[in-house]
């Protein structure tokens, strides 16, 4: 398998045991295309700041380069990878806490968080609108404890699955659940007033 186009066709996990056996960049790079955008999403809404996510997405990508080899079979290829980004997230989260006591929120950005591309037509008030709550879902998700952040943000934005979760964060099912159920009950809190008309 040398051409791009059957490399593309092929599985998450088929690309990965294809770049172990064979060193075929080409599929390093469709995985790095398939997984950038939404590792990216996922890591700003976890440390709220556009250029260090970018820097970590990068290492994510490198780490994800040099250790080709540890990553088995047992688990899906975005499990791995997502734990890699989580973990290299939750570390600048602890950087910045020995730093300063500076805001995790980059509230002086007035660009909006990261979206995923939406195919369908929407009038410009409601562009507008969607745009402000989204803000205000991304500002109060940064004022949430970060072991809840991460896993309203994996389950809620990202959609893995409980097990899924548990394999990347190596937490209990049952701890996996609380978390989420806290994380969601303090951003109720924080947005009670958003959707009400």
């Amino acid at each position: 398998m040398t051409l791009d186009k059957n490399l593309s066709s092929l599985t998450d996990e088929d690309l990965i045991k294809e770049f172990q056996d064979n060193n075929t960049i080409e599929a390093y790079e469709i995985l790095v295309k398939r997984f950038k955008d939404p590792l990216m999403n996922f890591v700003y809404r976890f440390v709220g700041d556009k250029d260090v996510s970018s820097d970590i997405v990068q290492d994510t990508m490198i780490k994800f380069y040099l250790n080709k080899d540890s990553y088995q079979s047992i688990a899906k290829f975005s499990t791995w990878i997502y734990t890699i980004a989580g973990n290299l997230a939750k570390n600048e989260l602890k950087r910045r806490n020995r730093r300063s006591m500076l805001s995790i929120s980059n509230s002086d950005d007035d660009e909006l968080t990261l979206q995923i591309e939406d195919k369908k037509f929407v009038a410009p008030d409601r562009a507008a609108d969607n745009q402000i709550k989204n803000k205000i879902v991304h500002n109060a998700l940064q004022r949430i404890k970060p072991v809840y952040r991460e896993m309203v943000v994996l389950r809620d934005i990202e959609g893995f699955s409980y097990e899924e979760i548990v394999e990347m964060t190596g937490v209990s099912i049952g701890t996996v659940k609380s978390r989420i159920n806290r994380g969601r009950a303090q951003l109720q809190k924080l947005l009670k007033n958003i959707y009400e008309v």
